[in-house]
Parts: structure tokens; C-alpha cells; sequence
């Protein structure tokens, strides 16, 4: 992990350099001249990437880099903190403290100049590798045409017959509650098959009330409950207080109402079965629950009158099969790869974790790699099935780009099974340093693509899409996770803490001083109370399922103990006010607090570092008192609460610097409609997601528009709004129904955009039939108001997705014409409406509609709908797909 190392040194060096020069003023000299020495560094690195692979004493060479680039980030960012806390410091306090800060000062001084003379040595040593440097093809490639992901199939090569049969033992059998189980060594494709079945129309026409859930091998009870829950009911905060016991309850009365399918993936113990069965009732109604296990007792001890479903191996047709749609993306290789891939499949065993990691090897290379793989994979024959199979992950580890290795060894943070939302990754890895500026790109953008080259590796699985087609939320398989962990292990690039049989938490390996990151999953209360020493520590992550309350006395030890963390991940902690003492950690990045407080201090501003922002609090409303104007490097501020903003400086009072100062956010939501003032948005020329909450309608008071919107028109790079009026107890309407600005109003480059509660009139649904870029509408719960909507003629040109929640509309006259491009219909608690637009049926595009709690007569309309397209189908149309709840419709 060399390469990250020296490439957020030296940019952080420069950030120094540029933004924060006072605090390294006493060394500014020495900073540059190291600066210039670990650029060396970075293009030594960059260029033996290859050669690397096969020479030790290259890799040697790599090793005593990333030493003496941590010893560097460790020397500059102590002095910095120190620096920092010495300018906080009251007059008084500085003059005691002066001998101690200068002694410091010359303490550094002297460290530089001795890490400066590492560097020289290291890059002078001829025999450690410099001179014998000669990889023509590491240097001077062009940037290869990126290709579109390649996307999970619904249909799996080998397991179409292997579907059909679960999904005939998940209909048939008794109406009483039956589970049946799916059980193969890791890698078969347990998982696979599930989600194949999970998707199959004819499951979710048999149980549409349905849900999936992972369990793994460290489970919390209480999550896979509120998992489960969450599939069939909102989860409120008073749901989330429940105890584990009281979850169960709620479950099973919940499961209870009709039949159910619960997928429960990865169970590893017969006793995680007994701890869980208790929240599923046995209905007679024909429910069904679907484990997967590596352990054949488990689905015994599940259901001893059934056998499990033991997994087969795939056959070496069909193992080629599958190399060719990972490796090509198509299931036509070009004659001269035909025998070396057909070597490749037969090698793998049958086992498709094996050929889905080797395609990714093979991905957009030629006959000559393809021989190398197979010669290597030839070498493996005589290993054991689980040796072989870490050889395969371990081979395409090593042929990752030096900067994509980091990011793929950080999924090794989070737990087992974890469902990883990607915009909480994306921006992990920018506050770690991953991630290299190129130029028209933001880093988010970047960032972005790197998980979409994981994905077509095949490293990284997707799990769910958003309604723009991007990866919401990715996993990977367990067997990935525990070589990213143990290759983790080996370069201290990050460490587990457990919680021992004892009480007492542990890791493996190094000390606790030598660890860089540090991720918790269970007691994270208790070790925070031990206080540990990681002086080196930059990230800390809590995983924990349970919500801790954090003792205010508590509120030091995670400064006390780990004073250069870049990354604070504390969703899982509680604090009942916030933590003055976290103002310390001045080179913070990212920060996520749980807490039960309503005002942000101005001390926030003394952490100047911070990019992620991140708060969810138990209140309706938050007061940032901080001056958020002057972190510079501030870009993404996400909250759950109205959020009051801070009033930017007027124009007469504006600094000499103030250029520096505008234009890093990126994302603000929630925050108040009293802080949507042309001021703040004129700060905020980049803004790309904005959400509001509060009393909207003040927002919205006249056809004219508000400030609101003649500011919004303004920020030319927003793509995603959101309105939420939230006003509680809601003032009647006495007829008079709120209004919308027109069009020219709105953001020019305007995508999604979000209303719930705004009481709008179903005649004003022309004025966004006019905004040329929209492609997503959600309509939340009583969103628009009225019984009948005729949309305009011309309107709605580029729109893919229509959420329609609960409304009193009655009459939908449209035709196709109406939504030239739409492909996704939802339609929630729909409860008046007589009918679909039967014209939709003649939109090309569209693939799904989805009703849930609509009318029969909505339901039977979308029916006629479905039946003509699948006549369009037969005839080449586009898939389309209808889902209706409750079936009975």
C-alpha cells in the first residue's frame, strides 16, 4: 500500500503548503524540500507496478518506502496537531507552554532532515532495483476505453435447472411454514442461486410479501430482525429502540398478516437458526424461508423431514460458458483464445467464484496474457479446492493498477456480508487518499469509476442500482473478504478489533502503536473505556449493530487515544451533546455522528480538514452555529434534521481570500428553508445535491416564485433536489393549494427531483413537464393534491422514472406520447385511482410498473397493459415486468 501512502503525503503536503502555510511556517523549507524528494518516490512507484509482481527485491524496496513515508506522515502530521493546539491556546498558555513547543519545533527539524536522508539513501541504493528499472510497457500507456459494468445476470450459466427446482419446492409442499436450504462449499454460488430465485417472476408471483437478509458468521439478532422488518414496514426510531425480544414480537406479528418468503443467506450455526426461528410464525399459509449454508447440519437442524439442496459443481461446458460472459462479456470467444480459456475452465474446478475471478483477470486482454493465466493456472492443479481458489484471488489481487488495490483491500473494513452503500465508500476513500485527481473529473466521479472497475473484475459484487442506473450499494463474496483481511494484515494496512472470550478486545499481529486503521464491530463502548494508545491510528470505524450511548466522560478517550485520525466513522455511538473534545482531531476528513443534540458550535470550524460531514440526530431540527464558509475543504454536509445554516459574511465584510472559499460543496441536505437565501446559495456555485426540509410552503406561496427559486436557478450544477414540507401539526388548507415557480425557475441541469407533502394541484405537473433534463420524479406521500391530471402535450421528453405515493387522484388521462422515454412506474398507496393510462402499453421503453396497495381496477388496467407488451415482446419489444400488491388485485 506504498503507492496510497506517498500519494496522500504529498498531497497533503501540498494542501499544506497552499492553504495552511502558517502552521508549518518554522519548517516551510524543510516540507518543500521533502516534498520534492517523495515525488521520486511516486514515479518509482508508479512504474514498477509490474515488475514488482515477481521481484522480491523490489518488493523489499516497496516495503521501506511505505516505512519511511509513514515515518514522514507520522513526523508532519504530529507537528501539526501540536502546532494547531498551540495557536488554540490562550496568551497565557502559550508562554508556559513556549519551551515545550520550541523544544518540538527542533525535535522536527531534526527528524525531516534524518527521513530526508532515508529517502536519499533509499532512491541512491542502486541494488535495490532503481537502475534495473526497465518496464517499457509500466510507462507512457494511453487511458484504455472504459467499459460499461458488467451487470449481475438474472439467469446464471448452470443453475437454470438448479432455480427451477428450488423455486418447485418453495411451491409446493404443505401450506404450513416449510424451510428449505441451499448448501455447497464457499464459492459454489449458494448466494447465486438464491438471488437467482429471490428475482424469478414466478417466485414473486407466488410470494410477493418477501424479503432477504444476511446473517454470516458474527451476527447481531437485533439487526437481521430490523432487516427483515424494514422489508414491510417503516422503521421509526421507536421501532429501533426496541430490544431484540421486542423485535421478534413485532415480526411475527408482522409476518403473520398473510405469506411470507424470507431468504436468510449464509447461516452458519444450527444455534443461529434456534436464536432466529422464534420471530417467524407458522401461518398455514404457505410461507416458505430459504436459508443458504456451507454446512449441511445447519439445513438438516433446519428441517430434518427435508433433505437440503446440495449445490452441484458446474460441468466443464458450462464452466466455459461462464468464462466467456466474465472474461468477453459474450459467449463468443475469438478462435485464438479458445484453448487456453477452455484450460482456464476445466482448471477451476467447477467452482464459479473461481471462474468469475479469472475472467476478470482476462478482462480486455490478449491471446499472449491469456497463455500466461493458463500456464499459472495449470500450476495450481495438484493444490486442495480452497488452496487454489485463494491462489486464483490472490493472482488477480496482484494484477489490479497500483491504484485500485488499496480500494479493493478497504472492503476488508466492514463486516462479513455487509451491504456497503456506495456513496458512504465513495467518499471513505476519498478522505483516505485513494483516490488520484484527473482533470474534468470531480473526485466522486473518479471514485466511481474505480468501483465500477472492481465490479467488471468481477472483485466486487453490485447489490442494488439507483434509479439513474449507478451502483447504490455493493458487497463481496466472504472468501474475498477474508484474503482482503489477512492482505491487510500483512501490509498493516488495517486491523480488527475482537472482543475475546475474556471481555477483553484483541487483534492479530502488530501492536496497537504500529496500527493505521482500525474497525470495530461488537462493544465498541467498553474498548473506547479502556482507552487505548494508537498514536499512529488515522481512521476508526464502528460497525456495531447496537446503539451505544456514550458516556460524556467518554468523550475524550477518542481524541486521547487517537489524535491523527483523518476518518471517524461513530454512527453506532450516541452523544447527548457534542463532542468539543472531537475539535481536537484537527486533520478529521470524515466524520459521522449519532447524536441527541440540536446545535453544531462554531468550534467545528477549527477542524479545517473536514470534506464529509455527516449527522443524524434524534431532533426535527439542527442549528449549525460553525462558520462553514471558511472550511475550504468542505464538500458534502448530510443530515437528517432541518438544518439551519450559518449566515455567509455580507460583500463589504468579505476577506482578500475569500475566492479560496467558494465553491467546495457539493452536497447540503437536510436544511431549512430560512437558510435558502440567495446568499448562501451564491456561496455554494457547485452545489450538485440540495434537499430542504421544513415549511416549504413558505417557499412556494405564489405562481411568481420565491427567492428560493430565483437563487435555485442560479446553481448551474445541480442535478438532485429535494422538498420535503415538513410541518407538524399540519395547518389546514382551506382550499388553497401551493404552487410552483415556472420552469425557467428551476436548475438548468435539474435530473432528479423530490416533493413529499407539498399539497401542490395536479395542473401545475406542466411546469415540470417542461424542465428539458429531468429523468427522475418521485412524488411522495401527498405530494400533489386533486382528483384529476391530463399532463401536456410536449412535456416530459427525457423522464425514466415516476414515483407516484399516496394521493387522492382519481382520473390519469395520458397516452405514450405524454412519456416518450419512461421506463419505471411505481404507484404506492394509490388508493382512488380507477386506472392506468392504457396508452402506456405503446411506450417503447418502459420495463416495469409496479403497484402496490393501488385499486382493483388500477391493478387489472396495469393487467391489459402487461399483456400487450408481452405480445411486443414476442415480436423483439423491450422485457417488461409487473408486480402488484397485494396479489389478490
Amino acid at each position: 500500500m506504498a503507492d496510497a501512502a506517498v500519494e496522500f503525503l504529498l498531497e497533503n503536503l501540498k494542501q499544506l503548503l497552499l492553504y495552511n502555510a502558517s502552521l508549518i511556517l518554522d519548517i516551510k523549507d524543510q516540507v518543500e524540500f521533502l516534498y520534492n524528494d517523495l515525488c521520486l518516490f511516486k514515479a518509482f512507484l508508479k512504474d514498477s507496478t509490474e515488475k514488482r509482481r515477481s521481484n522480491q527485491i523490489l518488493k523489499e524496496l516497496v516495503k521501506q518506502i511505505r516505512d519511511v513515508v509513514y515515518e514522514a506522515e507520522d513526523a508532519i502530521d504530529t507537528f501539526v496537531a501540536t502546532k494547531a493546539h498551540h495557536k488554540a491556546r490562550k496568551v497565557i498558555e502559550k508562554m508556559i507552554h513556549i519551551l515545550d513547543y520550541n523544544a518540538t519545533l527542533r525535535q522536527l527539524a531534526k527528524k525531516i532532515e534524518k527521513i530526508r536522508a532515508k529517502v536519499k539513501d533509499i532512491y541512491d541504493n542502486k541494488k535495490f532495483g532503481f537502475e534495473a528499472l526497465t518496464d517499457p510497457d509500466g510507462a507512457g500507456k494511453g487511458t484504455k476505453e472504459k467499459k460499461p459494468p458488467i451487470v449481475e445476470e438474472d439467469n446464471v450459466v448452470g443453475f437454470e435447472d438448479e432455480a427451477t427446482k428450488v423455486i418447485g419446492l418453495l411451491k409446493g409442499g404443505s401450506d404450513g411454514l416449510e424451510v428449505i436450504s441451499i448448501v455447497g462449499m464457499p464459492g459454489l454460488g449458494k448466494t447465486t442461486l438464491a438471488k437467482m430465485v429471490y428475482r424469478d417472476p414466478r417466485t414473486e408471483f407466488e410470494f410477493y410479501r418477501r424479503a432477504w437478509v444476511y446473517v454470516s458468521q458474527e451476527y447481531s439478532r437485533k439487526e437481521v430482525f430490523l432487516n427483515i422488518l424494514g422489508h414491510f414496514t417503516q422503521i421509526t426510531d421507536a421501532i429501533n429502540k426496541m430490544t431484540d425480544e421486542m423485535l421478534a414480537k413485532k415480526l411475527y406479528e408482522e409476518l403473520g398478516k398473510g405469506k411470507y418468503l424470507i431468504v436468510m443467506d449464509d447461516v452458519w450455526t444450527e444455534a443461529a437458526w434456534t436464536d432466529l426461528k422464534v420471530a417467524f410464525p407458522k401461518n398455514n399459509k404457505g410461507s416458505r424461508i430459504l436459508i443458504t449454508s456451507r454446512i449441511k447440519n445447519v439445513g438438516k437442524h433446519a428441517n430434518p423431514n427435508r433433505d437440503p439442496h446440495d449445490l452441484r459443481f458446474l460441468t466443464n461446458d458450462e464452466s466455459w460458458r461462464l468464462l466467456q460472459r466474465k472474461a468477453l462479456g459474450e459467449e463468443n470467444c475469438p478462435e485464438e483464445l479458445v484453448q487456453y480459456g477452455k484450460r482456464i475452465a476445466n482448471e477451476c474446478g467447477g467452482l464459479p467464484l473461481a471462474i468469475v475471478v479469472i475472467g476478470g483477470i482476462l478482462l480486455e486482454k490478449g491471446p499472449d496474457w491469456w497463455e500466461t493465466v493458463a500456464n499459472k493456472v495449470d500450476a495450481y492443479i495438484a493444490m486442495g479446492q480452497d488452496r487454489r481458489m485463494n491462489e486464483f484471488i490472490s493472482l488477480s489481487y496482484n494484477h489490479l493498477p497500483y491504484h485500485l488495490k488499496s480500494c479493493f483491500i478497504y472492503f476488508g473494513m466492514f463486516p462479513e456480508d455487509f451491504e456497503i452503500p456506495v456513496w458512504k465508500l465513495v467518499r471513505l476513500w476519498i478522505a483516505e487518499g485513494f483516490i488520484q485527481e484527473q482533470q474534468g473529473m470531480t473526485l466522486e466521479d473518479i471514485a466511481e469509476e474505480y468501483l465500477e472497475d472492481l465490479v467488471n473484475r468481477n472483485l466486487v459484487m453490485v447489490g442494488r442500482f439507483r434509479s439513474n442506473g449507478k451502483i447504490k450499494t455493493c458487497r463481496i463474496h466472504d472468501m474475498l473478504h477474508e484474503f482482503c483481511k489477512t492482505e491487510a494484515a500483512e501490509e498493516n494496512f488495517f486491523q480488527e478489533i475482537k472482543h475475546s472470550d475474556q471481555g477483553t478486545h484483541s487483534s492479530t499481529n502488530l501492536a496497537l502503536e504500529k496500527y493505521r486503521r482500525l474497525c470495530i464491530h461488537t462493544r465498541v463502548l467498553s474498548y473506547i473505556a479502556s482507552k487505548p494508545h494508537g498514536p499512529r491510528v488515522r481512521s476508526f470505524l464502528c460497525f456495531s449493530a447496537e446503539e451505544n450511548i456514550l458516556p460524556v466522560e467518554l468523550n475524550s478517550h477518542i481524541p486521547g487515544s487517537f489524535m491523527l485520525l483523518r476518518v471517524l466513522d461513530a454512527k453506532s455511538l450516541i452523544f447527548g451533546r457534542f463532542p468539543n473534545d472531537l475539535t481536537q482531531l484537527v486533520h478529521l476528513r470524515y466524520i459521522v455522528l449519532s447524536s441527541d443534540f440540536k446545535v453544531i458550535p462554531a468550534t467545528l470550524s477549527c477542524l479545517w480538514n473536514i470534506q464529509t460531514f455527516v449527522i443524524e440526530t434524534s431532533h426535527r431540527t439542527l442549528d449549525i452555529r460553525a462558520d462553514i464558509w471558511k472550511m475550504i475543504h468542505l464538500r458534502h454536509v448530510k443530515t437528517n434534521a432541518s438544518t439551519s445554516l450559518p449566515s455567509p459574511l455580507s460583500k463589504s465584510r468579505k476577506s482578500k481570500d475569500d475566492a479560496l472559499m467558494i465553491g467546495s460543496l457539493q452536497t447540503l441536505s437536510m436544511i431549512s428553508p430560512e437558510s435558502c437565501s440567495e446568499e448562501v446559495f451564491a456561496r455554494v456555485p457547485n452545489l450538485n445535491v440540495l434537499g430542504i426540509r421544513g415549511q416549504v410552503s413558505m417557499l412556494l406561496e405564489n405562481r411568481s416564485g420565491s427567492m428560493l427559486f430565483d437563487s435555485l436557478g442560479k446553481l448551474s450544477h445541480l442535478e438532485n433536489l429535494k422538498l420535503l414540507n415538513d410541518v407538524f401539526p399540519r395547518p389546514p388548507s382551506e382550499g388553497k393549494l401551493m404552487t410552483l415557480p415556472l420552469s425557467y425557475k428551476f436548475p438548468p441541469k435539474l435530473k432528479k427531483l423530490t416533493l413529499s407533502d407539498t399539497l401542490l394541484d395536479w395542473k401545475h405537473m406542466s411546469i415540470l413537464g417542461r424542465l428539458d433534463n429531468l429523468q427522475i420524479l418521485k412524488l411522495k406521500d401527498n405530494a400533489f393534491e386533486g382528483d384529476w391530471w391530463q399532463p401536456e402535450d410536449g412535456g416530459f421528453r427525457a423522464l425514466r422514472v415516476l414515483h407516484i405515493g399516496r394521493t387522492k387522484l382519481e382520473t390519469w388521462n395520458a397516452s405514450a406520447h405524454h412519456f416518450p422515454r419512461l421506463r419505471h412506474l411505481f404507484l404506492k398507496h394509490c388508493s382512488h385511482l380507477e386506472a392506468l393510462p392504457l396508452g402506456f402499453a405503446e411506450i417503447s421503453t418502459l420495463q416495469l410498473v409496479d403497484l402496490y396497495c393501488t385499486t382493483r381496477s388500477a391493478a387489472e388496467s396495469a393487467r391489459k397493459i402487461q399483456r400487450k407488451k408481452q405480445e411486443g415482446q414476442n415480436n423483439g419489444g423491450t422485457r417488461f415486468k409487473l408486480c402488484i400488491y397485494p396479489p389478490e388485485q
